[in-house]
């Protein structure tokens, strides 16, 4: 068997009996994504002020930090609360989903671990900081002028394999 098949086979599994290994790697998943967005929000809050950029890479990346008060690509500015309430039932949907689900597999276990550490931060950003902590700021893309940060990473982190693996792998 190729190591690819076997990876898919072993990403396509669904846990044994009883979940409490599949949920413990989701757990530590999701907690690594959260301290490291929390940490990233709490050093850009501390060493840039809002406004002021920081070049990185010249002309392709630089800290520009930010506070967004809505929602995904600065959508709904001032209403960053219902936001904050639309994730939180989000993320509790996704932990009963992966608890009490049928069939779920453990590509979902592993990738939800991001979206959830991902969503958890930037719901503590809010309410830590009154807003999302922005900060990544990507340039020479033409028409991208959106700075996001390292939770909105994460989550794409997880959304993108668990939409490709579910759409080409999982029959």
């Amino acid at each position: 068997m190729s190591k690819t098949r076997s990876l898919s086979a072993w990403l396509l599994s669904t846990p044994g009996s009883g979940r409490k290994a599949e949920l413990r790697l989701f757990g530590v998943i999701a907690a690594c994504c959260l301290l490291l967005s929390q940490f990233s929000s709490w050093a850009i809050n501390a060493s840039l002020a809002q406004g002021e950029s920081r070049v990185l890479i010249d002309g392709l990346l630089q800290f520009t930090h930010i506070r967004n008060l809505g929602g995904v690509f600065g959508m709904a500015q001032g209403m960053g609360w219902l936001f904050a309430i639309f994730s939180i039932g989000l993320i509790a949907g996704l932990g009963w989903y992966l608890a009490r689900g049928r069939d779920v597999r453990l590509y979902e276990f592993i990738f939800f671990g991001f979206v959830a550490g991902g969503g958890i931060s930037n719901i503590l950003d809010r309410f830590v900081y009154g807003s999302v902590v922005d900060f990544i700021d990507v340039l020479g893309i033409p028409y991208w002028n959106y700075i996001f940060n390292t939770a909105d990473v994460f989550i794409h982190i997880g959304l993108w394999p668990v939409l490709f693996i579910g759409l080409f792998l999982h029959r």
